[in-house]
C-alpha cells in the first residue's frame, strides 16, 4: 500500500512516498525548481516519488498533508483581529494566496494529481513528532518538537509508544522559540528561515553580552522551560518585519543591513541568543523527561536543526539517547504525515530495529546511472576520464591529499538540508587554508562559516568528544584534546574574526573557533562508496577525516542532477568533479558561454 505525504506553502515544500510503512522516496521541491526553500506545491517532488516507485496516482491509497490549513487560517484571522488595525498591510498581502490556494489544498491535490482517493490532514506538530518517532530506533520515546509556528502550537511534547504518538502539552503562538531565534536572525542581517544556521555559526566569535537584556525584556522563562514573550519588541505576529522599533532601541540601533560588514555587535548578539536558546531547550528537555518518564528522546521541528543545542542535550545525559529527524524542518512533515496515516489512521503494527533508524541514511532522492551520465557528458562534448569502480576511492583520496577541491556526486540525493556524501564538495581537513579557499572561491560566501567533517564511523571517538555515531550532521562536539593545538597568549586574546585563521587542531579546516565541529559519521552500511574513499584516505594518509560541505554555491539549492553538478563545478574554482565513475578535470573543460550573470539567478540567503 502506497501513501503520499506532502508539505507545502510555507517553506521547504517536499513530498515523501511510503510503501507498507517503508520510505521509498522523499525530496524537496527546491532541488527541482532550483529556488532555495521553494514553498510551492511540490509537483516535481511528487512526480519523482511516483517515478521512483513506478506507480501513478491511482496506485496511491492515501494522500496526507502535513498540517490543518483551516486551523492555521483561523489562527491568522484571530491574530489580525486581535491587533487590528495594526498589520493591515501584512493582512492584505497574505490573504490572496490563502483565498486562492491554501484553503483549497484538497481540491488542488485532486486536480494536479488526478487523484480521487482519501486525503487526511494531521496537525503540524503531530507530523513533526511522527517524522521523528516513527522512523526512530525506539519502541517508545518522549518527543519534543520546536519550530516557528504550526497551526497554533510552536512547541509540543509528548510520548510515542508502539504505533501511537500522544501530544501532552504545547506552547502557543505568538510565544515561539523558533521565531525568537529568527528575530535575531533578521536583526543581525540574515535571511529568516534560511540564515539561522549563520547565527549559530557566528556565535562562537562573540560574547553573551546581551543575554541579560533578552531575559529581562524579551522573554520570561519558567523552570520547566515554558515561556512567554513580550510582543512589544516584535512585529512578526502581524507585521512585515520580525522586530519592532522598541527592539531597535533596546539593542542600540536598527537591524544590520544584509551584506554589510559584520561587527562585534552581531557576533555578541549571536552568542547571546544561542546561549538563551540552549538554556531554554535544556529546561524543556529536563521537564519532558520528568513528565514522560521515558529514557529516549526524539526531536523535530526547525529548532532541532540547531546542532549546537542538540550537542548540549546529548552531553546533559538527561535522556539515555536521542534521535533527531534529519529533515527536521517542514520538509520532514511530508514523511511524518504519511507515517501517521500508516500507523495511527490504519492502525498498522510497528516493528522496530533497535540498532538503526528507518531513514536509510537520508539517501532518499534521485540517482543517475552511469549510462545516463555518459549520455549527458557525450551529448555536450565534455572531457572526462571513466574510472573503474575499484579505482574511485584511491583516486579521489589522492586528489584530496594534493589539496584539490572536488565535487562529489554519487548515488541517491540526500533528503533534508545537509549534504551527507552524495551531493557534496570535499577537501583536505588537514589544510589550514582550505576553509577560506572553499568559502571564498567555491561557495562565494562569508569567510566565518565553518565546515563539517565527514569521518569514518569507526574513528569518531578518536577525534571528537562523542560516544556515538552522528550520521546526519546534527550534533556538535569538541575536537579531542590530544588532537588540539595549544594556542599562544596572543592567539587566545584574538578578537572577533581575527580568531578565524588560528590553527586549533590537526584538522583545522573543520575545527570551529571554540574547538567544536558539526560531525557527520559515515557508515559502510548506508554509504559504502563514500566510506570506502574515507578508508583509503585513512590508510594512505593517516587521517579518517575530510571536509564535507554541500554541493552548491551560496543561495543555490544543493545540486540534484548531473547538469546541476556540472554547472556548479564550472561556475566555481573547484578542481575536479566526480559523477559516479566519470572524473572531470577543470583545466580540461571549455569555459561556459553566455554564463556571466549566473550569480543573479540565486537569491542570497
Amino acid at each position: 500500500m502506497y501513501i503520499l505525504g506532502i508539505s507545502a506553502f510555507y517553506h521547504d515544500s517536499a513530498a515523501a512516498l511510503i510503501k507498507d510503512g517503508k520510505i521509498i522516496a522523499a525530496a524537496q521541491e527546491e532541488r527541482f525548481t532550483r529556488i532555495k526553500h521553494d514553498s510551492v506545491f511540490p509537483i516535481n517532488a511528487i512526480n519523482y516519488c511516483m517515478q521512483e516507485a513506478r506507480i501513478n496516482s491511482s496506485d496511491i491509497r492515501i494522500v496526507t498533508f502535513y498540517d490543518k490549513p483551516f486551523l492555521k487560517f483561523e489562527r491568522i484571522l484571530e491574530t489580525y483581529l486581535a491587533y487590528a488595525p495594526k498589520g493591515i498591510k501584512s493582512f492584505l498581502k497574505s490573504m490572496p494566496i490563502w483565498i486562492k490556494k491554501k484553503l483549497w489544498i484538497k481540491t488542488l491535490i485532486q486536480d494536479l494529481l488526478g487523484y480521487d482517493g482519501k486525503i487526511i490532514f494531521p496537525e503540524h506538530h503531530a507530523s513533526h513528532a511522527a517524522s521523528a518517532f516513527f522512523v526512530s530506533p525506539f519502541d517508545e520515546s518522549a518527543f519534543l518538537t520546536m519550530d516557528g509556528v504550526g497551526e497554533w502550537a510552536t512547541t509540543s511534547y509528548g510520548r510515542g509508544y508502539g504505533n501511537k504518538i500522544e501530544i501532552q502539552a504545547d506552547i502557543r503562538f505568538p510565544n515561539s522559540l523558533g521565531l525568537l531565534y529568527s528575530a535575531f536572525t533578521y536583526y543581525t542581517g540574515f535571511r529568516v528561515n534560511s540564515g539561522e544556521y549563520k547565527v549559530m555559526g557566528l556565535a562562537p566569535y562573540g560574547e553573551p553580552k546581551f543575554k541579560n537584556l533578552i531575559y529581562d525584556h524579551l522573554i520570561d522563562v519558567k523552570d520547566d522551560g515554558s515561556f512567554t514573550m513580550n510582543m512589544d519588541y516584535f512585529n512578526y505576529n502581524v507585521g512585515l518585519t520580525m522586530t519592532s522599533k522598541k527592539f531597535d532601541i533596546l539593542f542600540g540601533g536598527p537591524p544590520r543591513k544584509p551584506e554589510s560588514e559584520l561587527t562585534q555587535k552581531e557576533m555578541d548578539l549571536a552568542r547571546s541568543i544561542q546561549e538563551v536558546t540552549q538554556e531554554i531547550v535544556l529546561k524543556m528537555v529536563k521537564h519532558v523527561r520528568e513528565i514522560t518518564r521515558m529514557n529516549n528522546l526524539c526531536l523535530a521541528g526547525g529548532v532541532a536543526l540547531n546542532c549546537v543545542a542538540n550537542g548540549e542535550i546529548l552531553r546533559s545525559k538527561i535522556f539515555d539517547d536521542i534521535f533527531i529527524q534529519p529533515a527536521a524542518g517542514d520538509a520532514g512533515g511530508a514523511i511524518g504525515s504519511a507515517m501517521i496515516a500508516w500507523y495511527q489512521y490504519l492502525d498498522n503494527k510497528r516493528i522496530v530495529d533497535k540498532n538503526t533508524d528507518c531513514m536509510q541514511g537520508s539517501y532518499l532522492g534521485p540517482e543517475f546511472s552511469n549510462d545516463q551520465i555518459k549520455e549527458y557528458l557525450d551529448e555536450n562534448k565534455y572531457n572526462y576520464q571513466m574510472l573503474d569502480s575499484n579505482e574511485i576511492a584511491e583516486k579521489i583520496a589522492d586528489l584530496i591529499a594534493s589539496k584539490n577541491v572536488i565535487g562529489w556526486f554519487q548515488g541517491r540525493m540526500e533528503f533534508g538540508p545537509r549534504a551527507l556524501g552524495s551531493r557534496t564538495i570535499i577537501g583536505d581537513a588537514r589544510s589550514s587554508q582550505m576553509q577560506k579557499t572553499i568559502n571564498l572561491k567555491i561557495k562565494y560566501r562569508e569567510s566565518f562559516r565553518p565546515f563539517a567533517p565527514s569521518i569514518r564511523e569507526e574513528n569518531i571517538s578518536e577525534y571528537f568528544e562523542i560516544d556515538r555515531p552522528s550520521p546526519y550532521m546534527l550534533l556538535v562536539a569538541k575536537v579531542k584534546k590530544e588532537k588540539q593545538v595549544k594556542m599562544t597568549k596572543d592567539q587566545k586574546n584574538a578578537f572577533g574574526l581575527d580568531k578565524l585563521n588560528i590553527v586549533r587542531s590537526d584538522i583545522p579546516a573543520v575545527t570551529h573557533v571554540d574547538y567544536s565541529a558539526r560531525i557527520q559519521s559515515v557508515s559502510k552500511k548506508t554509504n559504502p562508496i563514500y566510506h570506502e574513499m574515507l578508508t583509503k584516505f585513512y590508510e594512505k594518509y593517516g587521517c579518517p577525516v575530510i571536509i564535507n560541505t554541500s554541493f552548491n554555491v551560496r543561495g543555490e539549492p544543493i545540486v540534484c542532477t548531473p547538469k546541476d553538478a556540472y554547472l556548479c563545478f564550472m561556475r566555481t574554482e573547484m578542481d575536479y568533479l566526480i559523477l559516479n565513475n566519470f572524473l572531470l578535470k577543470k583545466v580540461d573543460q571549455t569555459p561556459l558561454k553566455k554564463d556571466k550573470d549566473w550569480k543573479n539567478k540565486f537569491e542570497l540567503d
